[in-house]
C-alpha cells in the first residue's frame, strides 16, 4: 500500500480536492497534516470529510509541532497523543532534532536538514532514532519547490541521511508534503524520484511500510506497557 503521512491540511474543500487527487494517482491512504495552532479546527470536519470521503480514500491525521521550544514540544505531544494517528516534529534545529530522537512518544521527525546546510543528523542522533523507533522524514516538496544551488543541497542532505540510514537502520519514511492539486504526483513519479535520489526499490517498499507500522503501532498505543510488551483483555 501507498501512505502519504503529510500531504498538508486545511478547509475541508480543498482536503477533498486533494484527497481525491491523491486517489487517483494510485495513492491508497494519506494523512492531512495540521500544526499544533489548527489541529483542533481540523478535528472539527473530521466526520464531514469522511462522509465525502469513503470510498475514495483511508485518511487520517497528523499533527505536525513547529516549535524550537523543547518544554512546548513535550507539553503539545502529551496534549495530543492519543488524539493524533502521527505526531511528527519539523527539525532544522540541532536541539529539537536531538530532542525528537530521544523522544517515544513522537513518531516522526520531519526534514531534520530544514535551512541547514548539512542533514541535521548525525550517528549519535541516527542511533537515537533507531533506539527510539523515530522515524526520520524527508519531503519530496523540498525538491519540487526548490531550485539550483538550494535543489542541489537539498538532495546532498538526502544522501547523507540514506548513509546513516543503511548503516544504522533507523525507521525512514517518505511523504509529499502537497499543499495543492499541483504538487501530488502518481506513485510511479514518486518512487521514480526517490530512486534518482539514491534508495533501492527496497528501501522506497519499506518506507511506506514504516508509515503503515506507526498508523497501526498508535491504534494500540494506549495499550503499550513498554515497548514490544501490549496489554490485552482477557474475555475468557
Amino acid at each position: 500500500m501507498f501512505f502519504d503521512l503529510n500531504i498538508k491540511g486545511s478547509s475541508l474543500e480543498n482536503n477533498i480536492k486533494l484527497a481525491k487527487e491523491a486517489s487517483k494517482y494510485g495513492w491508497d491512504y494519506i494523512n492531512f497534516s495540521y500544526n499544533q495552532n489548527e489541529f483542533s479546527d481540523g478535528l472539527n470536519f473530521r466526520d464531514e470529510l469522511n462522509e465525502n470521503l469513503e470510498d475514495i480514500i483511508d485518511f487520517d491525521y497528523t499533527l505536525e509541532i513547529k516549535s524550537t521550544n523543547i518544554n512546548e514540544i513535550r507539553k503539545i505531544t502529551n496534549k495530543y497523543r492519543n488524539k493524533a494517528s502521527c505526531i511528527s516534529v519539523v527539525g532544522g534545529d540541532l536541539k529539537v532534532n536531538r530532542a525528537v530522537v530521544e523522544t517515544v512518544k513522537i513518531d516522526v521527525l520531519s526534514r531534520p536538514y530544514l535551512k541547514r546546510f548539512d542533514a541535521g543528523l548525525n550517528h549519535v542522533l541516527a542511533k537515537e532514532a533507531l533506539n527510539n523507533n523515530v522515524a526520520i522524514e524527508l519531503c519530496f516538496k523540498d525538491v519540487l519547490k526548490t531550485y539550483l544551488s538550494h535543489r542541489s543541497k537539498t538532495l546532498s542532505n538526502f544522501r547523507d541521511i540514506y548513509v546513516l540510514y543503511r548503516k544504522f537502520g533507523f525507521p525512514l519514511i517518505l511523504s509529499s508534503r502537497a499543499e495543492s492539486v499541483f504538487d501530488i504526483k502518481t506513485t510511479h513519479d514518486f518512487i521514480a524520484f526517490f530512486k534518482q535520489s539514491g534508495l533501492t526499490d527496497d528501501e522506497i517498499n519499506m518506507s511506506f511500510e514504516t508509515a503503515g507500522n506507526i498508523l497501526e503501532f498508535n491504534k494500540n498505543r494506549d495499550k503499550m506497557i513498554f515497548k514490544g510488551v501490549r496489554r490485552v483483555t482477557d474475555e475468557a
